[in-house]
């Protein structure tokens, strides 16, 4: 007998599948989620380290273009492009809570 609703429409299963939109997915996660997870990382630890203002701004970019890397790394690493975008996400969500949680110093 078969099921009444399937879990994914065929449809979408076959686009989904293709390695071209992956490609493009992860490639997307690269680029724009490893960009926002490094500003959002840069800005955090600008405001969170306890050092002076402008050595805490270089470390928080040094630490950020690190980041972008691997971000970058990730979004290929991982086994699926939702994964991918997942594991970019959180954590720059999660710097981007920080930074409002920590605000502007004055």
């Amino acid at each position: 007998m078969k099921p009444l609703f399937s879990p994914r429409p065929r449809r979408l299963a076959g686009v989904f599948r293709h390695p071209r939109v992956g490609i493009a997915s992860r490639s997307l996660a690269a680029i724009l989620g490893g960009y926002a997870l490094a500003a959002t990382t840069s800005s955090c630890l600008a405001l969170a380290l306890p050092m002076d203002r402008a050595q805490a701004v270089l470390t928080g970019m040094l630490v950020a273009i690190v980041v972008c890397a691997c971000a970058a790394l990730w979004a290929f690493a991982v086994r699926t492009a939702l994964r991918a975008w997942i594991g970019i996400a959180l954590p720059a969500l999660l710097m981007g809570v920080g930074t409002t949680w920590l605000g502007p110093a004055a």
